[in-house]
């Protein structure tokens, strides 16, 4: 027999062995998919015993929040707040509950620093359920596949938060969209979701794909094809898997029109989709009195927002340290301007960025002009507002801008960035009058400030007069009565 014969027999004897195979292999695999159904159908059944036990106790229904960072004192909280607070209102037979990672604090604490951060008292206590696993959606756990790492994270800090409690109305406040399924499909609960910023955004893509440096597009991934194109695949693979999740969704609430527009795209549910702004404490900041600031010696530039790496302070530094050269190179001196940071520190990691960015301004001789408010009160923040003659946001594709707003209603100048809900909901022209500038990059902030500081007292009055009346749409009042509208469908399947 020669070589070809014996080749062609010892495949034969291949061929037919894997076939003799074929049958139990695929019994085995059905027989493993049958085990995992049962398994998801019995813990199904387990959860929503313990859901129905829990109803019989108490006799009312439980809408529970998933908000880990829910003492972290920034925008999407003020939202997690007056949501509550409008529900409770208008549902007095029903229990909420809001599942939180702040394992430091007492959920009486909690409740006061809602208070004092954002002068909201809710009508009725709620039920704080602690996580203890709340580092598996930290970034700092993942270096590399960031998103990735944080959402299948995010999943097991929801299965947790499950076990601990299976509600009858699931709400995602702080974009965890992994979470959706894990509530609706195991736990039998009614789920909605209130979007700040898609976890993953075709501008994501747009930037990976144009190989644009940014904080989360580091240069040596830009200025290699090879890891720009693994990115592409892997960020557009994600997006599939994002966008999946994210239509599990009842109830889908977004906060601005950018928002609004990638979420279409990515979760695709135009029918249970709906834009409502975030609540800002307009009223709050109306008592400050809008004078001509003509007299005044030292002009304050005020930036609120959360010491987070998107917000980009080290632009807002650089362009403030650029201002300052422009008006010495102009006079000879550099005196009557200040820049105050304002914000919150989520964790460790905020901290250090703050020791950065203090270095930043040692480094370009700033520091005796720049300063460093964190996690202030409220009433101290209104004092900064009455100080200030200009607000600045610096922050690329801002979901919203909350921040920016209530620059607004104080009556400052505000110098916001030049995309995002800033761009396309908030710095608009009102009644045919400017109500704000906007900017991209040091550049353009220098000189619109500079410009804001040359214009005459009265044409500075009439743009914050213009600012402060176009925010009314932003009201607390305006949240309310449009998420109370979006979530009726929801709450009318909770049986009383």
């Amino acid at each position: 027999m020669s070589a070809h014969d014996q080749l062609v027999l010892y495949l034969c004897e291949i061929t037919r062995l894997l076939w003799k195979l074929m049958l139990p292999l695929l019994l085995l695999c059905m027989l493993l998919v049958a085990v995992l159904v049962l398994l998801v159908l019995a813990v199904r059944h387990w959860l929503q015993s313990t859901r129905n036990a829990r109803r019989a106790r108490e006799g009312r229904p439980t809408v529970a929040f998933f908000h880990p960072y829910c003492n972290a004192g920034g925008g999407g909280e003020r939202v997690l707040w007056c949501a509550i607070r409008a529900l409770q209102n208008r549902y007095v037979d029903i229990n909420f509950v809001v599942y939180t990672g702040d394992l430091g604090v007492t959920g009486q604490q909690i409740l006061e620093g809602a208070r004092q951060r954002f002068n909201i008292v809710l009508p009725r206590p709620v039920r704080f359920i602690f996580l203890q696993h709340r580092v598996l959606v930290e970034p700092g756990l993942f270096p590399q596949f960031t998103l990735l790492g944080q959402s299948v994270g995010s999943v097991f800090l929801g299965w947790e938060a499950l076990t601990e409690l299976v509600p009858d109305l699931y709400i995602d406040s702080m974009g965890y969209a992994f979470t959706l399924p894990l509530f609706r499909y195991l736990g039998g609960c009614s789920v909605g979701s209130y979007v700040h910023y898609p976890t993953i955004s075709t501008d994501m893509l747009s930037v990976v794909r144009e190989r644009n440096p940014r904080f989360n597009n580091p240069d040596f991934i830009s200025n290699s094809l090879f890891l720009s194109a693994f990115k592409l695949v892997y960020y557009c693979l994600f997006a599939l898997l994002y966008g999946m999740a994210g239509s599990c969704s009842d109830v889908i609430m977004v906060n601005s029109s950018w928002t609004l527009d990638h979420i279409l795209s990515l979760w695709r549910s135009p029918n249970r989709t709906s834009v409502v702004y975030p609540p800002c404490d307009v009223s709050a900041f109306l008592d400050i009195p809008l004078e001509e600031d003509g007299d005044r010696k030292c002009h304050s530039i005020i930036s609120i927002g959360q010491f987070r790496p998107e917000k980009d302070h080290r632009l807002q530094i650089r362009a403030f340290k650029k201002v300052l050269d422009r008006r010495r190179e102009g006079s000879g001196v550099r005196e009557g301007l200040k820049l105050v940071l304002i914000g919150g520190c989520r964790n460790q990691e905020d901290e250090d960025r703050v020791l950065m960015l203090r270095g930043l301004c040692q480094e370009l001789g700033v520091a005796d002009r720049v300063q460093f408010k964190l996690n202030i009160s409220f009433e101290e923040l209104k004092r900064q507002m009455s100080e200030a003659t200009i607000g600045l946001h610096t922050m690329w594709n801002e979901h919203f801008g909350i921040g920016v707003v209530e620059c607004m209603a104080a009556g400052k100048v505000i110098v916001a960035h030049k995309s995002g809900g800033p761009k396309l909901d908030i710095v608009r022209p009102f009644d045919g009058g400017q109500t704000g500038f906007l900017a991209e990059d040091e550049d353009s902030y220098a000189g619109a400030i500079e410009k804001i500081l040359a214009l005459p007292p009265d044409s500075r009055l009439q743009i914050r007069h213009n600012a402060r009346q176009s925010v009314a749409r932003f009201s607390d009042q305006e949240f309310e009565a449009c998420f109370l509208e979006a979530m009726e469908p929801l709450m009318g399947t909770l049986e009383r």
